[in-house]
């Protein structure tokens, strides 16, 4: 029979535990509130895509500008990529959409990464949830952006799913124990999407890329056998795209003009809260994020030490 004595000595290291692992969350959930909580020196920001082109899609104007700034970004691609063509696969398809996403983080500025994962296999395991957890720790993240959950691809709405399981697993020591927890809760955000169920997306951001459209432009030039191969044939296009080197250059900067124009018209509203009415009304191209529910939940000033682009506008 255990005496009183005894059964406080044996709980000591559980209690201790415990607090250390409270003390841990209501320091992560503080985002800037102490020298302790500072981000350390440049922000650095994490991006997940499910495939290699949808970080760059959906955030490649942002991290150019954030990378001007000297912010250290990284992409990470969690599939491979490789079946993601109409005539070729596997290891070849593969390598080659690597090689296409590091010719754009050199556009960029930024670093990347492709996971090995089977394009269309993506599933929320255990062993991926620890996966996702390590990669954010491993990048000491302030922020980390990923696909809304409720996307139309398994993979994407699993990338999401992923990154918001790590979202309070990156601060838990006895997680992956391996790499270090953070000591703060990084901001979750999410990438823009026009799916209304359960939930539209609602922009909290609203980033002008005007500045840097071009390098936008080069980076989906580079990613050719998504948009002069895998996406015409798929949407049935193929015959429309031009086979000389400039004029096609040409016709991938119309398209991706027109697209990240009409994001910005879609939210100009945000633009003109954020600049203004008459700096908002002038951003002709734009990309946009949504606060998670999950991190550490930023207030208005922490949202412009992340993106501080308003005032040099």
């Amino acid at each position: 029979m255990i005496q009183s004595g005894q059964f406080v000595r044996s709980m000591r290291p559980i209690w201790s535990g415990l607090l250390g692992l409270c003390a841990a969350m209501v320091v992560s959930t503080t985002w800037g509130a102490d020298a302790q909580t500072e981000p350390r020196g440049p922000l650095r920001i994490i991006v997940f895509g499910a495939h290699p082109d949808d970080c760059e899609l959906e955030a490649g104007g942002t991290a150019a500008r954030w990378a001007k700034l000297g912010y250290k970004v990284k992409f990470v691609s969690v599939t491979n990529g490789d079946i993601g063509h109409y005539q070729i696969a596997g290891a070849i398809l593969a390598r080659r959409r690597t090689a296409e996403v590091k010719r754009c983080a050199e556009i960029l500025g930024i670093e990347t990464e492709v996971l090995d994962i089977h394009d269309g296999e993506l599933l929320p395991t255990l062993e991926n949830r620890r996966l996702i957890t390590r990669k954010i720790r491993e990048w000491q993240a302030d922020v980390v952006i990923a696909h809304r959950p409720n996307d139309y691809h398994p993979d994407h709405r699993y990338t999401g799913i992923l990154v918001q399981d790590a979202a309070f697993m990156v601060i838990v020591p006895s997680f992956c124990p391996d790499a270090p927890a953070l000591r703060k809760n990084p901001v979750f955000l999410y990438t823009e999407d026009n799916f209304k169920k359960p939930n539209p997306f609602v922009p909290d951001v609203v980033v002008p890329i005007d500045s840097v459209i071009g390098l936008k432009v080069a980076c989906i030039d580079a990613l050719e056998s998504q948009f002069y191969e895998w996406n015409p044939w798929l949407f049935g296009y193929l015959g429309d795209v031009p086979k000389d080197k400039a004029a096609r250059l040409e016709w991938t900067r119309k398209r991706t003009t027109g697209r990240y124009a009409s994001l910005a018209n879609r939210f100009r509203p945000k633009l003109i809260e954020l600049l203004g009415e008459e700096k908002g009304k002038a951003v002709k191209y734009a990309e946009s994020f949504e606060v998670c529910e999950y991190g550490t939940q930023p207030s208005r000033d922490d949202l412009m030490r992340i993106f501080p682009f308003f005032t040099a506008q």
